[in-house]
C-alpha cells in the first residue's frame, strides 16, 4: 500500500490572485504583492473582503478589464481611445461625463460586437436543432 500523500495547499502568484479579485495590482499593500496566495486565501479575500479590498474595488485605481467594463467598451477599444493607465472611479466617472468621440465610437463598435455574436449564436442554435431533427427523422 502506497502511503497518504499530504493534500498540498494550491498557490498563486499575485498578479493572478488580483486578476481574479478585479483589481489593480501595483495598488494592493506591499504585502500582497510580494507573497503568494492560497486557494483558501483568495477564496477568504472574496468571501470577506478586508478594507483595503473593499476600498480598492470601489475608488481604484482599476486594472484595464474593470475600466473598460465600466465605460461599456472593448480592452481594444480603450487602447485605441489612448487610455494605457489604470484609472480612479472618477476619472472614468469624469470620462463617461464628458462622453468623447472615441468613446461614442467604441460603444457603438461594441453594441455591433455584440450584435454579431447574438445573430452567429442564434444560427448555430438553427443549424444544431436542424441537425438533431434530421437524426431523429433518419433512425
Amino acid at each position: 500500500m502506497t502511503p497518504l500523500k499530504q493534500k498540498t495547499s494550491q498557490t498563486m502568484k499575485p498578479a493572478t490572485a488580483a486578476k481574479k479579485l478585479g483589481i489593480y495590482l501595483a495598488a494592493a499593500p506591499t504585502d500582497f504583492q510580494e507573497g503568494v496566495v492560497s486557494r483558501e486565501e483568495l477564496n477568504a479575500l472574496q468571501a470577506e473582503p478586508p478594507q483595503w479590498l473593499q476600498e480598492l474595488r470601489r475608488n481604484g485605481p482599476h486594472p484595464r478589464p474593470v475600466i473598460a467594463a465600466k465605460l461599456g467598451i472593448s480592452i481594444s477599444g480603450l487602447a485605441r481611445g489612448g487610455v494605457t493607465e489604470a484609472l480612479t472611479t472618477e476619472q472614468i466617472e469624469a470620462i463617461k461625463a464628458e462622453n468623447p468621440l472615441w468613446l461614442q465610437h467604441e460603444r457603438a463598435n461594441q453594441v455591433d460586437v455584440r450584435k454579431e455574436a447574438a445573430r452567429i449564436k442564434a444560427k448555430h442554435e438553427k443549424e444544431a436543432a436542424e441537425k438533431a431533427a434530421k437524426e431523429s427523422r433518419d433512425r
